[in-house]
């Protein structure tokens, strides 16, 4: 893979001129040489004269009513080329450099098909960075005990999906399409994704989500009912049954406990793959990927 892979960025759209604009700029002010920008607008305000002013920096563009978000990217996605598919909406924000990290790492190791990161950011309703969280790891077991599905563990955590970018060769495995267009579409297409691929971490921030009044994901009940379905019919899917033992020991914290913690999760902690800069004062980033144990 080249080291500049295409990358086809999709932001779908709706009633978003207050905030789209933050949203271009933070795409396109990046730089990044080898960029296939889509923005798929539902109409509903007049986005479109903002989205006018930066079309030369667009592959395609459209404003025509569709059938919402998930089917917006989905659109999007089948207009685009890139080998590296990513989408962002058009509230949310990357952060500088982060098309550049997801292209390195990409093209570094093959056997990443798909990538979040470990350092999910928050933006509050202006526009304005609010904060950078901290995730302990990705894992496959620990997605199916249901760890990262906030309300079903008293410890869970969220996989960021305008933080992820994911191969176009494991979309197409997956069927090319969002599993569910409901409100848990995202956590829906990771429950696709983990049949097939693990998802590593990175922990340089990537981009973050804007909280802004009236979102869609203001309706957390239905999301975590529609979340709860989808992983449900993985773990039948899969044969899967929680380990009980690990997701108390992960609900008691005990990370805390530094010398406890790490014993504990070194003999029964969920397996994970972060990747690394081992210099960050070195040019080209010194990238490699760290296997490890980790307790929620």
């Amino acid at each position: 893979m080249s080291v500049y892979p295409k990358i086809t960025v999709v932001t779908p759209s709706y009633n978003s001129k207050k905030t789209i604009e933050e949203t271009i700029k933070s795409v396109v002010y990046q730089g990044y040489p080898n960029l296939e920008y889509i923005i798929i607008d539902g109409g509903g305000d007049d986005s479109f004269r903002i989205i006018q002013k930066y079309e030369k920096h667009l592959a395609h563009w459209v404003s025509e009513p569709d059938e919402g978000q998930y089917h917006a990217i989905e659109k999007g996605y089948s207009l685009g080329s890139g080998k590296i598919l990513y989408s962002i909406n058009a509230d949310d924000i990357m952060l500088p450099g982060s098309l550049f990290v997801a292209a390195e790492i990409f093209s570094k190791f093959d056997g990443v098909d798909w990538l979040s990161t470990l350092r999910p950011g928050r933006w509050d309703a202006s526009g304005r960075l609010s904060g950078i969280g901290a995730l302990p790891g990705f894992s496959r077991e620990a997605f199916l005990d249901g760890f990262f599905l906030p309300g079903t563990r008293s410890c869970g955590h969220w996989i960021q999906y305008e933080s992820t970018f994911f191969k176009s060769s494991l979309w197409r495995k997956i069927g090319a399409k969002f599993p569910t267009h409901g409100l848990a579409g995202d956590f829906a297409l990771w429950c696709e994704m983990y049949k097939h691929a693990d998802l590593y971490g990175c922990g340089y921030p990537l981009a973050g989500f804007r909280f802004v009044s009236g979102q869609r994901s203001e309706a957390m009940n239905q999301y975590l009912k529609e979340g709860k379905a989808a992983l449900d019919q993985l773990r039948r899917d899969l044969g899967w049954s929680p380990y009980r033992i690990r997701s108390v020991l992960g609900g008691m914290r005990l990370k805390k406990y530094s010398k406890v913690g790490e014993g504990v999760a070194k003999a029964i902690g969920y397996r994970g793959n972060r990747i690394v800069n081992r210099d960050p004062r070195s040019l080209p980033p010194q990238w490699e990927i760290e296997t490890y144990r980790w307790l929620p």
